[in-house]
């Protein structure tokens, strides 16, 4: 038999996220909980844009927030074009920002 457990808003109000890791962005540290995408760890930290676009260079962060859109690119672990808001945080990633394509060359 499956047992669900019950949740109250009171029981929810008490919850405490696991502890936070460190995630490098651009040689700084930030941190990030559990579950975190890269684009929640970095909004966290007060970093809106990660990305320049091609051509003119401007600023891009977080758009559509669920993968349909390229605005929130970066190079995740020397893997450029990764999509921050679909890629989970993890202990000790390397995030770097993108100017245009992202392509090294």
């Amino acid at each position: 038999m499956l047992t669900r457990r019950k949740h109250t808003p009171q029981s929810l109000a008490g919850a405490r996220p696991e502890d936070s890791f460190a995630v490098s962005v651009d040689d700084r540290e930030i941190s990030a909980l559990p579950g975190q995408s890269i684009a929640a760890a970095l909004w966290r930290a007060g970093i809106v844009s990660w990305r320049r676009t091609r051509g003119e260079g401007l600023p891009r962060g977080v758009f559509c927030g669920i993968g349909v859109c390229f605005d929130c690119l970066v190079t995740v672990n020397d893997r450029p074009n990764q999509r921050a808001c679909l890629i989970p945080a993890r202990a000790g990633d390397v995030v770097r920002t993108q100017e245009g394509g992202g392509h090294d060359g």
